[in-house]
């Protein structure tokens, strides 16, 4: 028996009654072998995340301040469903919680990890920061301040399929409201949504149809000088857009609604210069 030592082994059969030691039988490494997790593991997941800031730096630095990922700590997001979608009182929080995780690795060596809310309804996530800065010897720029986006996810499945090397990602999300504003622009979005391009907030309300659905494919590629790069391909996306409200030098200039968006086919590679 690898990988246990014998004092060890004695201590623990020291604390165990005589008529049970009678039952204890030594696997070889065969017997062993054959033992194997069949359920796969679920984790319970509640999380809060904050960071002061997030600095890369190149030959000048991207800085992103007051980074904050957890709960919405809403009760009526999409209200015009009349139901609470993250599951009632208990999941208004500022925490990212209602999410079960489970990992099963397959036979062939494929792993299966699925995110889905533990209780009815979906998990909700916000996600806001401060300001987005360029700096460098010339100075500093901001290009985004004041973001913030409440999301909710309906589930995420993600498969690593061992032949292949490709990670398959799938996932349903809804963005009730994101706001930002892009100053060196004098730009700014209020009360940006995203659904499904099927949800109608007034003639067809279905929960199944409030969510967008996003498919990826994530591995490894080699660019057009044969250097291994990430590949990223959008197999689909289906959504519709709301803008309530276009800034432009802080006065709104109208609305924009965007019908049934459609992406395909679409292929990225992102490797080093």
């Amino acid at each position: 028996m690898k990988g246990l030592k014998p004092t060890l082994l004695a201590l623990c059969v020291a604390g165990v009654p005589p008529a049970a030691v009678a039952e204890i039988q030594m696997l070889d490494d065969s017997a062993m072998g054959m033992i194997t997790g069949q359920a796969g593991v679920t984790i319970e997941l509640e999380t809060k995340l904050n960071i002061d800031r997030f600095i890369y730096t190149d030959e000048g630095s991207m800085e992103i301040n007051d980074i904050f990922v957890g709960g919405t700590n809403r009760s009526d997001m999409f209200s015009e469903l009349g139901v609470n979608l993250m599951g009632g009182a208990a999941q208004e929080t500022d925490l990212l919680d209602n999410v079960r995780i489970e990992i099963d690795i397959l036979s062939d060596g494929d792993a299966i990890i699925n995110v889905l809310p533990q209780t009815f309804g979906a998990v909700d996530l916000r996600v806001s920061t401060g300001a987005w800065n360029l700096t460098g010897t010339g100075g500093s720029t901001t290009i985004l301040d004041n973001f913030n986006a409440d999301i909710l996810m309906g589930g995420a499945n993600i498969e690593i399929d061992a032949d292949t090397d490709v990670m398959n990602l799938r996932t349903d999300i809804a963005v009730d409201d994101m706001d930002f504003d892009m100053p060196f622009l004098a730009l700014g979005i209020r009360d940006f949504r995203l659904t499904g391009n099927t949800y109608d907030p007034v003639r067809n309300k279905n929960i199944p149809d409030l969510f967008a659905k996003v498919d990826l494919d994530i591995y490894k590629r080699a660019n057009s000088l044969g250097v291994d790069s990430l590949a990223i391909d959008l197999n689909s996306f289906n959504a519709d857009i709301t803008m309530g409200g276009v800034l432009v030098g802080g006065t709104s200039i109208g609305t924009v609604f965007v019908d049934d968006l459609a992406i395909t086919n679409t292929q990225l590679l992102v490797y080093g210069h």
